[in-house]
């Protein structure tokens, strides 16, 4: 059996140099008095649809910001930074709205009136808007309306087998990144009411938890009754793809009786199944592939295989403007590579019931003194736990610096290490200290008080006539695309959906594509 120092040493520097990453990033616009800004996605920024970097979530109201693919980290950040550039400007151009820098919500409007992202007229465009209202009959909008960084990361010659042994390791260890990096332990009172939920009353309209670190990743946050029925095997693609097949077509009775359309003949939902479209499926952490115009998420992966993975579990950061720095970011590629190199068995039943215990215990108390979860059927302390993997990671962290003649990762290390002998200067802590002693405990005052001042840092950094110039025809040529894709729709909706839905184009041997047709 080969030992961790042998697997370390496949890695050659050539394969380190080749991991990539991206970054997707989630904001809501939100209004200088802290509530969410009900206009609509503005048109200076492009096409929601078909725009490269910029686009929205759930909501008309959140935008989703993305970068390309790269090869380090200063490279993606900086990128990151150029398209918050680039919508700040926007924004400014139209009054006074800023991204809320937060991954729990600000002050919303009623459930119904949170305004869902809009796509226009194609196909294409209206299936985004259906599952999108999907969503809010299934689990209510405000839900939706939390947002996150998602972390792109691949590398080159793993198999399969090698991506699904990485994300079982992930999942096990994925309290680490939430006690180190979590920053959401407070919440709007408006984002609970009417809700069951074990949370304090802090300040004015504001509720959390003494020891919290990540309400988002907590019961909260993405969480679903429905979905707690799944029990997703990572154990190989193919148990991966029969899991999310079953839910993918599977009737489940309490969405039948909502519905695919109401009596007007709206449409309700994308389908009556336990999930409607691949993306509904909440996790940590996902295998991925590039799909093809027109295909199913689900057949891309069985029939080319996993590309890479997207991590899932990243809260915004209020106090850095583009909600990560790097030490994060270079973080995460040792963690990754981590996961990656350590023995991985295949998980069982009760080894996810577990995971989700130790998720939601941290979510809720990572910050408590002595929290013990379970670690492979054995108690250990949190605090102890991310200190071990911090350890493990030192060999891991030299390897990268060696490739590129620096020490950017080992400096990443020292910073976790920093972190982990001063639990007070964790995110999650910062958070609680700060609206502690500036805010009077007012959650909205603090995120507010810190989007404004980012708002007014990233408006203050050099903006070049060639970004402009560039950003401008990309959302020219957005809107161009999405005309051109309206006016290529040859069948009905309804028609759209049956298909696109069918059970046939999920697997092996179906039907790659809907024909002259985008993907949902």
């Amino acid at each position: 059996m080969s030992t961790l120092s042998d697997r370390l040493a496949t890695l050659t520097p050539e394969r380190l140099r080749g991991i990539r990453r991206g970054i997707e990033k989630e904001s809501l616009r939100a209004q200088p008095g802290g509530t969410l800004a009900l206009t609509p996605h503005p048109a200076a920024l492009g096409s929601p649809l078909t725009h490269p970097h910029i686009t929205t979530d759930f909501s008309e109201s959140q935008l989703e910001l993305v970068t390309g693919v790269h090869g380090n980290v200063d490279a993606a950040l900086a990128e990151l930074s150029q398209i918050h550039q680039v919508v700040y400007q926007g924004l400014a151009a139209l009054g006074d709205e800023m991204l809320w820098v937060s991954s729990m919500p600000c002050g919303l409007p009623t459930d119904e009136t949170i305004p869902l992202g809009r796509y226009g007229s194609s196909n294409v465009g209206r299936a985004k808007s259906v599952y999108r209202m999907g969503l809010g009959h299934r689990y209510g909008r405000r839900m939706q309306t939390i947002s996150g960084i998602h972390y792109n990361w691949s590398l080159p010659g793993l198999s399969n087998d090698n991506y699904f042994a990485l994300i079982r390791n992930f999942r096990r260890n994925a309290v680490v990144l939430l006690y180190l990096f979590g920053a959401s332990p407070a919440v709007c009172s408006c984002f609970v009411a009417g809700r069951d939920h074990e949370l304090q009353p802090m300040g004015a309209n504001t509720m959390g938890l003494p020891h919290a670190t990540s309400l988002r990743m907590g019961r909260l946050g993405y969480q679903s009754d429905a979905q707690a029925q799944l029990a997703v095997s990572y154990n190989s693609l193919e148990s991966y793809a029969a899991s999310l097949e079953e839910a993918l077509t599977k009737p489940y009775p309490a969405y039948e009786a909502v519905g695919i359309q109401n009596p007007g003949g709206d449409y309700n939902q994308l389908a009556t199944t336990l999930l409607q479209i691949e993306n509904e499926f909440y996790g940590t952490i996902r295998p991925k592939r590039v799909i093809r115009p027109g295909e199913r998420p689900l057949h891309a992966l069985r029939e080319r295989g996993v590309e890479y993975v997207e991590v899932r579990l990243m809260d915004l950061d209020p106090f850095e403007p583009i909600g990560l720095n790097a030490d994060t970011a270079r973080f995460l590629d040792l963690f990754l590579l981590h996961c990656l190199l350590e023995d991985s068995p295949p998980d069982s039943p009760d080894e996810i019931a577990a995971v989700k215990n130790n998720q939601h215990l941290t979510a809720a108390r990572g910050r408590e003194p002595g929290l013990l979860l379970q670690r492979l059927g054995q108690p250990v302390t949190l605090a102890d736990w991310a200190a071990d993997i911090v350890g493990q990671l030192e060999p891991v962290a030299a390897a990268m610096d060696a490739q590129d003649g620096g020490r950017a990762y080992a400096d990443a290390l020292a910073a976790a290490r920093a972190a982990l002998a001063a639990p007070h200067t964790l995110p999650s802590a910062r958070v609680l200290s700060a609206m502690r002693a500036e805010h009077a405990d007012s959650f909205s005052a603090f995120v507010s008080a810190r989007s404004l001042d980012t708002r007014a840092r990233l408006l203050a950094l050099p903006y070049s006539a060639d970004l402009k110039a560039r950003f401008d025809q990309l959302a020219a040529a957005s809107v161009a695309e999405q005309k051109r894709i309206e006016a290529s729709d040859q069948v009905p909706f309804e028609d759209y959906r049956r298909e696109y839905t069918s059970p046939e184009r999920l697997g092996t041997g179906a039907r790659a594509v809907l024909a002259g047709a985008e993907s949902v």
